[in-house]
C-alpha cells in the first residue's frame, strides 16, 4: 500500500497518474485529499480516499494504518511561520508514522543542506528541518532535494503575455538548477515501488542543465515567438507586495531568505551527474506548458 498525499497538486497529480499507469496490480494507492472532487472520476474508482488533511491527527492515523511506503509533500501554508508550516504541519504524521511501522518515506524538499547558507535559507531552512523530523522517526526516507521548478513560471503567464516580463530576485546571470515537476514525479514513482533502500537521505533532482534568468528569457523568447525580458526584483519590494497581499509577516520573510540564499548559491552544494540529472528541458517544457498558458 503506497500512501500519496497531495494527489491533486502540481506533483501529486502527476505521481498518481504515473503509478496508476505503472504501479504492479497487488500495490494498492491510498489517497489522502481535502476534496476528492477535485480527483477526476476514473482516478476514484482505482483509489482509495482518505479525506481530509494530512496535517490532521486522526486522518493521517487512518491514512497510515497498513501503509507500506508514503509520499510526502506539505502544501505551504502562507499564513503560518515557516516552522508551524513545515515541521508543525508534519508533526502528527510523524507520530503516525512510527506508531503504524510504516517502512518508507518519499518526500519533497529543496537542495541546500551543507551549504553555507543552509541556516539562514528561509523556507528551505524549514523544510530540512522537516526531513530531520521525518527520519528521527526511524524510517526509511528520502528527501528528493529540488531546486526551483520550471513551473513557478507559470504564476508569472499573465505577465509574459501582456508585457512580455518575468521577475526574480537573483542576479541575470547566475546560473543554477530548474526541474520540471514531472520528473520529479517520476523520481518519487520510483523509489516508491521499489522499497530496497535503507536509512535516510537526499536524491537530489537536478534538471538537465543550470539555467540563468537570462538564459530563461532568451529561450521562452525562441519558444513563444515573442520578446520575453527578465527584470530583477528587490527584497524590499517583494516583502511588501506579499505582505501587502495578506500573507504571514515570518512566512514572506522566509521567502525573502530562501531568495537571498538561492541568490548566494543555495543550489549550487550538489556536483551535476547522470543519476542527478533528469531528462526534461526548459525548451521542451515552454511548448508543452508555457506557450499554451501563455499564447491560448
Amino acid at each position: 500500500m503506497i500512501v500519496i498525499t497531495a494527489p491533486t497538486g502540481n506533483i501529486g497529480s502527476h505521481l498518481l497518474s504515473r503509478l496508476l499507469r505503472s504501479a504492479p496490480a497487488e500495490e494498492g494507492l491510498r489517497v489522502v485529499v481535502r476534496d476528492p472532487a477535485r480527483l477526476p472520476d476514473e482516478v476514484r474508482e482505482r483509489v482509495e480516499v482518505i479525506t481530509g488533511s494530512h496535517g490532521d491527527p486522526e486522518v493521517v492515523d487512518r491514512a497510515f494504518a497498513g501503509a507500506d511506503a508514503v509520499f510526502w509533500l506539505v502544501p505551504p501554508d502562507s499564513s503560518l511561520t515557516p516552522e508551524a508550516a513545515y515541521s508543525g504541519f508534519t508533526r502528527p504524521a510523524a507520530q503516525a508514522l512510527a506508531a503504524h511501522g510504516v517502512g518508507h518515506v518519499v518526500g519533497v524538499s529543496a537542495l541546500g543542506r551543507g551549504t553555507p547558507v543552509a541556516d539562514r535559507a528561509g523556507l528551505v531552512t524549514a523544510s530540512l528541518a522537516m526531513d530531520d523530523l521525518i527520519a528521527s522517526t526511524g524510517v526509511a526516507h528520502r528527501a528528493l532535494a529540488c531546486p526551483s521548478f520550471f513551473e513557478n513560471l507559470l504564476e508569472e503567464a499573465d505577465s509574459i503575455r501582456e508585457d512580455g516580463v518575468f521577475t526574480d530576485l537573483v542576479d541575470a546571470n547566475r546560473k543554477a538548477p530548474m526541474v520540471a515537476v514531472g520528473d520529479i514525479a517520476a523520481a518519487a514513482a520510483a523509489l516508491l515501488l521499489d522499497r530496497s533502500w535503507t536509512g535516510a537521505g537526499s536524491v537530489p533532482v537536478l534538471g538537465p542543465r543550470d539555467l540563468s534568468p537570462a538564459d530563461l528569457a532568451r529561450i521562452m523568447t525562441e519558444q513563444l515567438g515573442r520578446p520575453v525580458r527578465y527584470e530583477r526584483q528587490s527584497y524590499d519590494d517583494l516583502y511588501a507586495a506579499l505582505v501587502g497581499h495578506g500573507l504571514d509577516a515570518a512566512f514572506v520573510q522566509g521567502i525573502v531568505d530562501m531568495k537571498r540564499a538561492k541568490d548566494d548559491g543555495l543550489d549550487a552544494g550538489v556536483p551535476r551527474t547522470d543519476e542527478s540529472s533528469s531528462p526534461t528541458t526548459f525548451e521542451q517544457w515552454c511548448v508543452q506548458v508555457l506557450k499554451p498558458a501563455v499564447l491560448t
